[in-house]
């Protein structure tokens, strides 16, 4: 007899698979007797207090007559209002991501000479093993480009001579080169999935030291390396506003745990992109850009509002798109109001929907923006409001911007990777125990049974 295969979903397989998840099983309202905070989350979708941080701050309600309720949401970087942030660089003129990054990690904002030297430290950062984009990117590329992003960073654990040095400049210095470099991980890992299973053209621009990280994204991507002042500003505006979002964002709250073993920063940053990828967590503005392609289909009449509901209730009762029931976009497990990145991203891609021409666009996005939180509390029970969240309108940036969808994640990890470095050198500065919360088994003692009498 000829050895069985496993590799494909075989009847044994299907039959075990049901077995591990009847075997997984746990009655639902054991939850509530033993007072478990599903999601580190209690039942009005407040989450467990599980450790301190000076990074950032994330706000949506307020105290009054001693209770809690929700108001219009903000998000503060070590003190300073987002919205804040975006405006100075607004007004100064100059880009905000690599300001934001020496924030993050370093607690206060840079003076012009501690920016120039930061800019020149990450464009000094900003190379690649040799060969490694031969050896590593350009093998058995992959079609998902976080797996590709993780696969490169935990390759460069075996180029770093001192890759389990725990020690505050060595992981710092690790985080500089990774912040440096990963946007040449994702888009080198995406024309090489393109070139080879696409067909398309390969090609390679090296980034250039007087960039930007969002110019170098637009540059590296681009075969002809061009775009305008608006393309560039609008994305460094995106990478700051996902640049960081609290300690307890899934990926970060990985990046603690997995910190908190004393394991190396590639295998740390490998697991916070694991986590990010996730649609639950970092994937969800390619479910917009998506969505929005199924309602323009479906609807004639961009600028009816009567078709547009009528679409949106559909997709409330599984009736449309993905038949989840889930309008993409809107709402969040914190804030209820307002969510201060999209209000902030709104108003530059209004500016770059006319440059583009598609204004018909930017009105059904605005259209689907007042209707759907007013539909979605006609139609379901919920304990606080809903709007509009940041992937609303990040999907739409980064389509008109013409970056391709297997990109639209691993740029919310080129942007992430500043907050997750932070996380890190916090949780070892504070060198803390290992993160290790309480499960309570629930199972019955057995005794064990020789397998001739089972």
């Amino acid at each position: 007899m000829g050895q069985k295969s496993y590799s494909d979903l075989t009847p044994r397989i299907l039959e075990l698979a049901k077995m591990t998840e009847e075997a997984g099983y746990i009655e639902q309202e054991l939850f509530t007797k033993y007072d478990v905070k599903r999601g580190l989350r209690d039942l009005n979708g407040k989450g467990v207090l599980a450790g301190l941080t000076h990074i950032s701050d994330v706000r949506a309600t307020k105290i009054v007559d001693g209770e809690s309720v929700p108001t219009e949401g903000n998000l503060f970087y070590r003190g300073y209002n987002v919205k804040d942030l975006v405006k100075g660089f607004s007004e100064a003129n100059h880009f905000g991501f690599e300001e934001t990054s020496y924030l993050l990690m370093f607690g206060e904002l840079p003076t012009r000479e501690e920016l120039t030297e930061f800019n020149e430290m990450l464009a000094d950062y900003r190379n690649l093993p040799t060969h490694f984009v031969r050896d590593i990117i350009m093998k058995a590329p992959s079609k998902d480009m976080m797996n590709t992003l993780a696969r490169s960073v935990l390759t460069l654990y075996s180029y770093d001579d001192r890759a389990d040095d725990t020690s505050m400049p060595n992981v710092l210095r690790q985080c500089l080169q990774l912040i440096s470099i990963f946007p040449m991980l994702a888009i080198y890992g995406y024309q090489a999935y393109s070139y080879y299973h696409d067909g398309n053209s390969f090609f390679i621009h090296k980034p250039k030291p007087e960039y930007s990280t969002a110019e170098n994204i637009l540059h590296l991507l681009r075969p002809d390396s061009k775009f305008t002042p608006l393309e560039a500003k609008l994305l460094d505006i995106a990478l700051v506003l996902h640049a960081e979002h609290g300690g307890g964002n899934n990926s970060s709250f990985t990046t603690h745990v997995v910190t908190s073993s004393l394991t190396d920063t590639y295998s740390t940053i490998a697991a916070a992109i694991g986590s990010l990828k996730g649609p639950r967590h970092g994937g969800a503005n390619i479910k917009v850009v998506k969505m929005f392609a199924d309602m323009k289909r479906a609807v004639k009449d961009w600028t009816s509002e009567e078709e547009v509901g009528d679409y949106l209730r559909k997709l409330l009762h599984k009736e449309e798109f993905d038949h989840t029931g889930l309008i993409y976009g809107v709402g969040h497990a914190i804030y209820s109001k307002s969510d201060p990145r999209a209000e902030v991203l709104k108003s530059y891609v209004e500016k770059l929907s006319v440059e583009k021409g598609l204004e018909k666009e930017f009105a059904l996005y605005s259209m689907v923006e007042r209707l759907a939180p007013q539909i979605i509390a006609g139609e379901r029970k919920m304990y606080k409001g809903v709007s509009i969240n940041v992937d609303f309108y990040s999907g739409f940036v980064y389509d008109m911007l013409g970056l391709p969808l297997e990109l639209y994640t691993p740029i919310f990890a080129i942007a992430r990777i500043s907050g997750w470095s932070a996380h890190r050198l916090e949780e070892l500065a504070n060198n803390g125990k290992i993160i290790r919360p309480a499960y309570k088994p629930i199972g019955e003692e057995r005794a064990y049974v020789n397998i001739e009498d089972r």
